[in-house]
């Protein structure tokens, strides 16, 4: 009797577990779904020549302008002519190239900024932010202290700027080493706190002019501004030599061995004995504080006061002048030249010639969306999926199968 309730109870289990076995059949078709292929897909090419990124460049840029062209056609007025005008008002004149310099200068630091940061992988999107703090800790001075001699004044200034703008990106860079925070979202939401910072201190009645209760700082006098050279303030002179030191530190200098290192494998870092929270703490606190400097040439030589509007874009504008120059502080100065001529030449064409400002940013739109979209197709291209009618076993029928998609595995039954 034992030994047949023993049976029963193991017939009773095999044909509980055979219940419970999965549908094959309907676990093949999930398979087959999953494993379909999308039908567009990015590849990378290999490294183009010198010679086809440039001619990939100059097509992008020409295909640009035929398309500004249509809009500017569409708009009523003669596409040569307002091409004409972008240059003749941005070089012609000897205002107009003054002009043109200025727009260079914070767009040449900036981008240096950014792009030590870039070379390690670190995304400063907060310049814009850093450049808020470094015009705002240079203005301290002039406000707390005016008494003291123009040099020493400036150069207060600009040490300042640099200072309090490198501790403003270290917060972004400690959270990043300590507990693996998102830098972009970070140094971007610091943006917001700089800015509203610097409208609060407009309504401070110590940063006000006296006598006045109008929310805004109190401008810089002609005693306390930047000299000029050439009509320009000195700062573009600054950012000559800030190419050619950027260019050593980061190609020449251990520091920039190690922010290459850092950008290309951070585990190898960490592996040849590398300290790679120091060497991310310090290269963040340059780099903001090159970003800063840009807020002191801002206020001391460009717009001589501190307003909301300081950055004006600049932070978010150096981070295409970086990416178009792939980091080399050498290329840097034609790419932030060319930017500062369409934004001249821009403003030119809205004066002279009527066109909306809408309409003049979004002819500068097209010729920086064709070049960087040139930059994508030069490493990677959209591959196809061909598709085609193949025949395999499933469950034991014949099923069509997509050409080039993986069969699932199913262990036939004998």
């Amino acid at each position: 009797m034992g030994k047949n309730l023993e049976q029963q109870k193991l017939l009773e289990q095999q044909q509980s577990d055979l219940g419970a076995q999965p549908d094959l059949r309907a676990q093949d078709q999930v398979n087959f779904r999953r494993s379909k292929p999308p039908l567009i897909h990015i590849v990378k090419r290999d490294p183009p020549s010198q010679l086809k990124a440039i001619l990939v460049y100059l097509a992008a840029i020409f295909a640009s302008l035929l398309l500004g062209a249509l809009l500017v056609w569409a708009l009523g007025h003669n596409p040569f002519s307002v091409y004409r005008q972008i240059i003749t008002g941005s070089l012609a004149s000897a205002t107009a190239l003054k002009e043109t310099v200025k727009m260079a200068i914070p767009l040449l630091i900036c981008g240096i900024a950014v792009a030590i940061a870039f070379k390690m992988k670190f995304w400063n999107i907060g310049a814009e932010g850093q450049i808020l703090i470094g015009g705002f800790a240079s203005m301290i001075i002039p406000i707390y202290l005016p008494q003291l001699p123009l040099l020493i004044k400036l150069v207060l200034m600009a040490l300042l700027a640099f200072f309090f703008a490198g501790l403003f990106g270290l917060i972004p860079a400690f959270f990043k080493v300590r507990w693996g925070t998102n830098e972009t979202l970070f140094t971007l939401m610091l943006n917001y706190i700089a800015l509203q910072w610097v409208r609060f201190l407009q309504y401070r009645k110590s940063w006000q002019d006296p006598g006045t209760r109008f929310p805004k700082i109190r401008p810089l006098s002609d005693a306390e501004v930047l000299p000029k050279l050439f009509g320009v303030h000195i700062g573009w002179l600054f950012a000559l030599i800030l190419v050619v030191l950027a260019w050593f530190y980061l190609k020449r200098s251990k520091h920039g061995f190690e922010i290459a290192i850092i950008g290309d494998s951070i585990q190898t870092a960490r592996y040849v004995g590398m300290n790679v929270p120091g060497v991310i703490l310090r290269t963040i606190f340059i780099s903001a504080g090159i970003a800063g400097l840009v807020g002191f040439f801002q206020v001391a030589g460009a717009d001589s006061a501190l307003t909301d509007g300081t950055a004006g874009g600049v932070g978010f504008t150096a981070i295409t002048v970086a990416w178009l120059a792939k980091l080399n502080p050498f290329v840097m100065v034609l790419v932030s030249l060319g930017l500062a001529i369409l934004q001249k030449g821009s403003i030119s064409i809205q004066s002279t010639m009527g066109i909306p400002a809408s309409a003049a940013n979004l002819l500068s739109g097209l010729i920086l969306f064709a070049v960087l979209g040139s930059e994508f197709f030069l490493h990677y291209k959209l591959h196809s999926q061909k598709r085609g009618p193949q025949r395999f076993k499933l469950g034991g029928r014949s099923e069509l199968k997509a050409e080039g998609e993986h069969q699932p595995y199913r262990k036939e039954s004998k």
